[in-house]
């Protein structure tokens, strides 16, 4: 006959208190609520002094993701010369030497008209706001709608009049001269990061792969490579569609015979680099400003530069984007509007590479994993 066997009331006793150990922590807020709270306070401020200390290098972490995408936008530049024989170090000597003299070029070429037109702007914006008043448009309205246009345009006449409140607007000129100084200080610590970034780029991949498991490290290379040559050649082409916007502007607004074209061209240079919706609020903005300045050429220039966003969108774009990663339109102008929420110009430009990345884990690493299961 077999033995009956009895529970062990030793092993009872001891499953009875792991169950308790593992019950301890749910219970054990409740049972030391002053050091619970304690350690729940300790935790809150360390994640507000954590918050702090992230807002107050908000400016360097904007810093160094300038200089991470530049040097992104022209890793391909580099590794393009080291295939043909040039050695890596001389190939970024080259490429940065050929950046800072089409920089140099650029500033010299374009700050003495754009500051000349500037001051023309703001000294002419009496003019064109008592032109606009006596113009047959306003009187129209003012004779359908009331005197209230009329009254409006010449408190704006007024207040642009004022040099103080001009000088209000820009913040004072102590305040102008230290964001010109800040402006220059960042853009000089971005281009030395961006060579630091640029030259250490390889060994920055390497120690990405390295922190990952190893089964997974060829996939992950080959990711990284993936994702870095999208966005530098996302970067790298919406620079060239914004100089090429720039420049037809700049030239068709100089036939025209408008006064402010070098101001505009370094306009549409800074908002075409919006993607999407640039090219668009630099038609509107300067087919605006053209109208109200002579509205035949204004005409004119809205017709023009419609034709050549056409011609932007079909052939130079698929032709400069040819080997970025194709992201959705709703979720192009998604991520374009939260990193311009975000990071203003700088995170609408960031936002299509980052959103493509996301897009390439996504559809090579969470799809197949799910595609797995059973």
């Amino acid at each position: 006959m077999s033995r009956s066997t009895r529970p062990d009331p030793s092993a009872e006793g001891a499953n009875a208190g792991e169950v308790t150990s593992r019950d301890r922590p749910m219970w054990w807020a409740f049972s030391r609520p002053y050091a619970a709270g304690f350690f729940l306070t300790l935790g809150g401020l360390t994640a507000i002094l954590l918050g702090l200390a992230l807002s107050s290098l908000s400016t360097v972490l904007i810093y160094i993701a300038i200089a991470l995408f530049i040097a992104l936008a022209l890793d391909p530049l580099v590794r393009r010369l080291v295939r043909r024989g040039v050695s890596r170090a001389w190939a970024i000597v080259i490429v940065f030497g050929g950046l800072a003299v089409i920089l140099v070029a650029a500033l010299w070429l374009l700050i003495p008209p754009v500051v000349r037109q500037v001051e023309q702007f703001v000294t002419d914006i009496p003019t064109f706001v008592n032109d606009l008043i006596n113009s047959d448009a306003v009187r129209w309205v003012e004779t359908n709608f009331g005197d209230s246009l009329g009254n409006i345009l010449q408190e704006v006449q007024k207040f642009f009049t004022n040099p103080a409140n001009l000088t209000a607007i820009g913040g004072g000129l102590l305040q102008v001269g230290v964001g010109i100084a800040t402006g220059i200080s960042g853009a000089i610590i971005v281009l030395v990061l961006s060579l630091y970034f640029l030259a250490s780029l390889p060994a920055m991949k390497n120690s990405l792969v390295r922190l990952t498991p190893a089964r997974s490290r060829e996939t992950v290379s080959e990711m990284t490579g993936q994702i870095t040559e999208s966005v530098g050649g996302y970067l790298a082409g919406m620079v060239v569609l914004a100089l090429c916007n720039a420049v037809f502007g700049f030239i068709v607004l100089t036939i025209l015979g408008q006064p402010f074209a070098a101001l505009l061209g370094a306009l549409a240079f800074g908002i075409t680099l919006i993607p999407l919706v640039g090219s668009v609020l630099f038609w509107a903005t300067a087919s605006v400003l053209t109208l109200i300045v002579d509205p035949v050429s204004g005409l004119i220039f809205a017709g023009v530069y419609l034709v050549y966003m056409q011609v932007e969108a079909y052939v130079l774009t698929p032709r400069v984007m040819n080997r970025t990663i194709s992201v959705p339109g709703s979720l192009v102008v998604i991520g374009a509007l939260v990193g311009g929420t975000l990071l203003g110009l700088l995170g609408a430009l960031v936002a299509i590479p980052v959103t493509a990345s996301v897009l390439l884990i996504v559809k090579q690493i969470i799809i197949p994993r799910q595609d797995a299961k059973k």
